[in-house]
């Protein structure tokens, strides 16, 4: 099973990062994506996924909350790193208008920014919308014919936002938002509209700790060894078999980010 999106240059895991890495090994996980959401974080992110060569690769890009960050040598620095080999998208990238932590304006600005240079350097992107679903699909959609490949990461959306989505030929990530009977239960109606071949699988750890988890960790910490949990509740929603879909969702994985098949 392949994990996308793991915060792990977090500090929550500053006392046992190499530990939750090897509790993953231990849960099944044969790959991990670590999330890139600034300069400094990406380049954590990077020599992080180069300590474990074939098991850990990361994303470079600034996130919406660090959009008023962005400027030509933040840029040159994020087109560096993706020369990695271990840099397999551009982002954490999109625009988050429920906080506003950077203005709208420089959201939009750094957003398309990252859009132009994962479409010249032919990498995929590393999505993030929250409250901004209209202008978000305004400055993508003109993008995606030069992409080869998006994935809408922690998609908690409307309905008619997966279908334009799925529309548009984006892949679809999955959390443990899902397993929350108190705000992910329209989620979990949707999850059936998600074609196979574009569903992945994430923690988004140290966040969003599966709310219906028999037994948690009394830290309230997410990780990646709880995706085993994400996929088992996902399959039995989707009426489909949780090993099956372990084994789909991380053929999906590697496609979009042009890794081998495991």
């Amino acid at each position: 099973m392949f994990e996308i999106g793991v915060n792990l240059t977090s500090n929550q895991f500053d006392k046992d990062r190499l530990q939750v890495i090897e509790r993953a090994r231990a849960a099944g996980l044969s790959g991990m994506l670590i999330t890139g959401t600034s300069v400094a974080e990406s380049v954590e992110a990077g020599l992080l996924a180069a300590q474990y060569p074939q098991f850990c690769w990361s994303t470079a890009g600034v996130h919406p909350h660090q959009a008023s960050s962005w400027n030509r040598e933040t840029e040159q620095t994020i087109r560096t790193l993706a020369a990695d080999p271990q840099v397999v998208a551009i982002g954490e990238c999109g625009l988050d208008f429920n906080r506003n932590f950077s203005p709208a304006d420089k959201q939009e600005s750094a957003f398309s920014a990252q859009l132009a240079l994962a479409a010249e350097l032919s990498l995929p992107v590393f999505l993030h919308c929250r409250d901004a679903h209209p202008r978000f699909a305004d400055l993508l959609t003109p993008w995606l014919s030069q992409l080869p490949g998006a994935v809408v990461h922690c998609f908690t959306g409307t309905q008619q936002e997966l279908e334009l989505y799925l529309s548009l030929g984006l892949s679809i990530g999955i959390t443990g938002w899902v397993c929350d009977e108190r705000r992910g239960l329209a989620l979990r109606g949707m999850l059936g509209l998600i074609p196979a071949d574009r569903l992945l699988l994430e923690t988004d750890a140290p966040y969003l700790l599966p709310r219906d988890m028999p037994e948690k960790p009394k830290n309230r910490r997410n990780e990646p060894a709880f995706l085993p949990h994400i996929i088992k509740q996902v399959a039995q929603w989707r009426g489909e078999d949780p090993v099956w879909l372990a084994q789909k969702t991380e053929a999906n994985a590697r496609s979009l980010f042009g890794l081998p098949q495991h």
